[in-house]
């Protein structure tokens, strides 16, 4: 598995993922707990939160539809974050990285590693024997 060093071009989808997070949290409703964004190899950034309920959606999920939606296809990094969990990084769920692995096993995943630094992976990394 190779890692990859956290630039501060990640330090700042990090900051994105944790202000839209912040700019939609709902207080006791908790439906919108998890903030990500999502880098393009074009540069730009796209960025969401999950949608909770019954049937709810991942902020992974939410911010790559957001992407697609506006015709991104190369994708470099993604992040998702909680105010409350170690470096604020959360990794993504089973379902996540089986969607990270379909639509761009070669995104990096920005993570913290077992000592609790950050870290990038390939999605393709986190899901072995997909």
């Amino acid at each position: 598995m190779t890692r990859y060093e956290i630039t501060e071009k990640d330090k700042e989808l990090i900051t994105i993922a944790l202000t839209v997070l912040k700019d939609n949290f709902d207080d006791g409703i908790y439906n919108h707990t998890v903030g990500c964004a999502i880098l393009c190899k074009n540069g730009r950034i796209y960025k969401g939160v999950n949608c909770d309920c019954i049937h709810g959606s991942c902020a992974e999920y939410i911010t790559m539809g957001i992407a697609i939606s506006a015709g991104e296809r190369d994708f470099d990094t993604i992040v998702a974050v909680h105010e409350k969990h170690l470096n604020y990084v959360i990794p993504p769920c089973g379902n996540c990285r089986q969607m990270l692995f379909e639509y761009c096993p070669d995104i990096k995943v920005i993570v913290n590693d077992e000592t609790g630094n950050l870290v990038k992976i390939k999605a393709s990394d986190l899901l072995p024997f997909a």
